[in-house]
């Protein structure tokens, strides 16, 4: 007798961690030729297949999966999966971002060339952190803090048993210590040759760093991460316009709204009242 098609899944409506945060989560026993796209995603998407089998469409390239496989959908990215007529996948899931995101996928052995893992022996593993991270949601902050820690150990999976890559782990490292410069002295007017003076890096070799890890320039991202507590501290405080951009190192309100606007669509003003 086959077991019966389900779907459970949660999906975040607040996303308040900056770092790393899930999106959603769950687990599936699809129906035959069941299809998700052609469409794209705003976040990374990792699927561990159970049982089953069916194909992954991404980059021009079609991926016959099976039972024991991984596949990534990266950000804004066209995709479609769709199930086997005769013997339909059950996969577990799980979506996230942030600005860690990136750069510990390039630590794994995932990339944009090669967005699939074909039977890793520890498949299992990730399974059980994958339901593991279902197990533990909910809609306080404590359960998206829970979350993500359990999100932080189905990554490391994938991170320590990757193959060398010591060019990109130096590329790496030198990023990492960038976003924690970044982290302390965001509230501070610095500048991409502060941090290129933190790391002892020159501003260009800097620049390569960031581009090669998270595609992204060192000035994109400090904007981004400005913009992301700003978010949150209209959201969970009553400080006003002017103060949250001082708060955020910006020193002057019209060029921290004018910014804001231009990444988020609208005014801080407008942003606050839609919340």
């Amino acid at each position: 007798m086959s077991t019966p098609n389900y779907k459970n899944s949660y999906k975040v409506d607040r996303k308040e961690l900056v770092s790393l945060a899930v999106y959603n989560v769950g687990f599936q026993k699809c129906d035959p030729l069941y299809q998700w796209g052609p469409g794209i995603r705003d976040h990374y998407l990792i699927h561990y297949i159970i049982s089953g089998k069916g194909t992954y469409q991404v980059g021009g390239k079609k991926y016959e999966l099976s039972q024991g496989d991984c596949f990534l959908v990266y950000p804004n990215t066209e995709v479609i999966y769709q199930a086997d007529e005769e013997n339909p996948w059950e996969y577990a899931w799980v979506g996230f971002a942030g600005s860690d995101a990136a750069m510990i996928l390039k630590a794994t052995d995932f990339s944009t060339n090669h967005p699939i893992l074909q039977k890793p022996p520890y498949g299992e593993d990730v399974k059980r952190q994958f339901l593991h991270i279902y197990d533990a949601h909910g809609n306080e902050f404590k359960h998206a803090v829970e979350m993500t820690g359990r999100l932080y150990t189905a990554l490391a999976i994938f991170m320590h048993n990757a193959e060398d890559t010591s060019a990109t782990n130096s590329a790496n490292t030198y990023v990492q210590k960038s976003i924690e410069f970044i982290s302390a002295n965001y509230s501070y007017p610095i500048t991409v040759e502060d941090i290129a003076n933190y790391v002892g890096l020159s501003r260009s070799h800097l620049f390569r760093s960031f581009e090669s890890i998270l595609c992204v320039s060192p000035k994109e991202y400090l904007t981004d991460f400005r913009i992301r507590q700003a978010c949150y501290l209209l959201e969970h405080s009553d400080l006003s316009i002017t103060a949250i951009a001082n708060s955020i190192g910006f020193d002057n309100s019209l060029y921290f709204s004018k910014t804001f606007h231009k990444i988020k669509g609208c005014p801080p003003k407008e942003y606050r009242k839609s919340l």
